[in-house]
């Protein structure tokens, strides 16, 4: 097979695992920087020049797009799947997850947990939402996500008001959320792979931090998901039509409350874990669907 991995950071871990796994099992496999192509849209004959030179004869592409670049980035699977190319993650999906309020809507909709979360449009009714969640403390988070950053807890509502005033400041869109306090600054990652966890772990905050995010200094440790958290973790993945992402998840008195669906789960932090090969994971999974385009 011809694989092509879709990635701006040639040199990040995820992008130079794939690429082994794909060379241990035979496979062409190259990088393409999506925003270094251009798409030629015409009537029966859509095409894509990277670097001046025509893509042609790919079998699959993986995405590995961010959020902040969902935009291009999604317009360029799109092209792949007009030229009959299988990707693991669909451009409508890529397009879902991207949106964070989309996809809380629909995980509303689906009956999935949640952490009670409010927002407005309008600025003058910022203050009216720390009501409708409930009291302090509170999570206030930029919309927009930044690998934990733009993420305050606020112990008390006169602190909700004066962050919300600060954001707004910066003409910043925000959610409020409630803080899941016996989750006591841990989530669950849950990494889904065509329809069924290949592997869970739980990230710990440092001691004086509630962000469990590993850039600020979490640890984290392998775990077996309970079976309310791996049903939850899976109907997340078939909501947003995701062969292959990764679920953060709330350990609460309620059960499972989802905060996000990703769908270019990073793989350095869970391998290192769980000393699992998820890169050859994903290979197998694109050599098992890929057949499906033609």
């Amino acid at each position: 097979m011809v694989i092509k991995i879709l990635s701006k950071n040639l040199k990040g871990y995820s992008t130079k695992r794939l690429i082994e796994a794909a060379q241990a099992r035979n496979h062409e496999v190259g990088v393409i920087n999506p925003f270094n192509c251009d798409l030629i849209i015409e009537k029966k004959n859509p095409d894509i020049f990277f670097d001046g030179e025509k893509i042609e004869k790919v079998d699959a592409v993986i995405p590995r797009i961010g959020v902040s670049d969902s935009f291009y980035g999604t317009a360029v699977v799109r092209q792949f799947e007009l030229m009959g190319v299988f990707t693991t993650a669909g451009s409508l999906a890529l397009a879902r997850s991207a949106d964070r309020l989309w996809s809380l809507q629909q995980l509303s909709s689906k009956n999935m947990g949640l952490p009670k979360t409010a927002i407005s449009n309008d600025s003058d009714q910022f203050f009216d939402i720390i009501n409708f969640v409930d009291e302090a403390p509170l999570i206030i988070k930029l919309l927009e996500r930044r690998k934990g950053l733009g993420v305050v807890l606020a112990e008390t509502n006169k602190a909700a008001t004066s962050v919300i005033e600060a954001f707004r400041g910066l003409n910043a869109r925000i959610i409020v959320q409630k803080y899941i306090e016996e989750a006591r600054g841990s989530d669950v990652r849950a990494f889904v792979v065509d329809g069924k966890v290949v592997g869970a772990i739980m990230r710990q905050a440092k001691k004086g931090e509630f962000r469990s995010n590993r850039y600020l200094g979490s640890t984290a440790k392998m775990i077996q998901l309970t079976e309310k958290e791996e049903l939850a973790a899976i109907k997340a993945a078939k909501i947003f039509g995701l062969g292959i992402c990764g679920v953060y998840m709330l350990r609460s008195f309620e059960g499972p409350l989802i905060l996000k669906v990703t769908s270019s789960p990073g793989l350095e932090h869970i391998e290192a874990v769980t000393k699992k090969d998820f890169a050859k994971i994903i290979i197998q999974y694109v050599e098992k669907n890929f057949n499906r385009t033609e």
